[in-house]
C-alpha cells in the first residue's frame, strides 16, 4: 500500500528504529539484541499489512477477539511474511484456549490460575496442530505493588516462574514490568534489573525482558530490556478504527 497512511508509519517507524539503534548504541549492546514490538491494539489490519510491508514482523496485541479477527483477515500474509503477534495484554481465564492458538508468547502472565489454563490450552494447540512450538511465557512483575497494574510481587515470582517452567506446553521466556506511574523510570528500571539478576540465577536460560514503551525505551534498553513495546510513537495516538 502506498497512501498518505503508509507514509506517516513509514515516518513515525522510521524515527523509532533510529532511537532503539541509538539507545543501544549508548548501551554498549550489539545491534540486534532488542526487539522492537510494534503494539497495534486498537488499529485495524490493514495498519498491520501496511508495517509488514514496511519490514516488521513482531507485532503485540492486547485483546481477544479483536487480535483473532485481524490476524485472520491478512492470514495470508502473515503466514508468507513470518509475522508473529504476541498477547501483551491481560488474559481471562476463559480466553486462554483463543490466544494459544495465535499467540508467540505472554507477556502478562502474574497468576497461576492463568498459569495453568494456558498450558493446557497451548498443549492442547500443539497436538492439534495449531502451533509448532511452545507457548512463551513472561511474568510480569509488579515493581510498586498495585493491584490494578497487574504483576506478582518479587516476593511470589519464585513459586510462579518454577509452575510455569514445569508446566508441559509452555516456555518460561523471562519477565515483563510496565513502569510506575510515580517516580522516575530510571528508579523502577534499576529495580526491574535488581530483580533480574536474582531471577537468572535461577533460570539463566529465561533471559528475556520485556519492558520499555514508547516513552523510556531508551532507559530500558540501559537496564537490559531485550524487547520494546511501542505502540503511540508508531501508531499515533488517536485509534484508526477503518482503513
Amino acid at each position: 500500500m502506498t497512501d498518505a497512511r503508509t507514509t506517516e508509519l513509514a515516518q513515525r517507524l522510521g524515527a523509532v528504529r533510529d532511537r532503539l539503534a541509538a539507545a543501544v548504541d549508548a548501551a554498549g549492546r550489539a545491534p540486534g539484541d532488542v526487539e522492537l514490538l510494534v503494539v497495534t491494539k486498537f488499529f485495524p489490519a490493514g495498519d498491520v499489512s501496511r508495517l509488514i510491508g514496511l519490514g516488521e514482523r513482531e507485532f503485540g496485541e492486547s485483546r481477544e477477539p479483536e487480535a483473532s479477527r485481524k490476524i485472520a483477515e491478512i492470514a495470508d500474509e502473515v503466514t508468507a511474511s513470518g509475522a508473529v503477534f504476541d498477547m501483551i495484554g491481560t488474559v481471562q481465564t476463559k480466553k486462554a484456549r483463543t490466544v494459544a492458538r495465535w499467540a508467540r508468547s505472554v507477556h502478562s502472565v502474574d497468576r497461576d490460575r492463568l498459569v495453568d489454563a494456558l498450558a493446557r490450552s497451548a498443549s492442547a494447540a500443539l497436538e492439534a496442530g495449531e502451533r509448532s512450538d511452545p507457548l512463551g511465557v513472561f511474568v510480569q512483575v509488579s515493581l510498586d505493588g498495585d493491584p490494578e497494574r497487574g504483576g506478582v510481587v518479587e516476593e511470589a515470582l519464585p513459586v510462579l516462574a518454577e509452575q510455569v517452567a514445569g508446566s508441559a506446553g509452555l516456555r518460561l521466556r523471562g519477565l515483563m514490568a510496565i513502569t510506575p506511574l510515580s517516580g522516575e523510570p530510571q528508579h523502577w528500571m534499576a529495580e526491574l534489573a535488581r530483580i533480574r539478576a536474582g531471577f537468572l540465577e535461577r533460570y539463566p536460560e529465561a533471559d528475556g525482558l520485556s519492558a520499555g514503551m514508547s516513552g523510556d525505551m531508551e532507559v530500558a534498553v540501559e537496564y537490559g530490556s531485550t524487547c520494546v513495546r511501542v505502540g503511540t510513537a508508531i501508531m499515533g495516538s488517536r485509534p484508526i478504527l477503518s482503513q
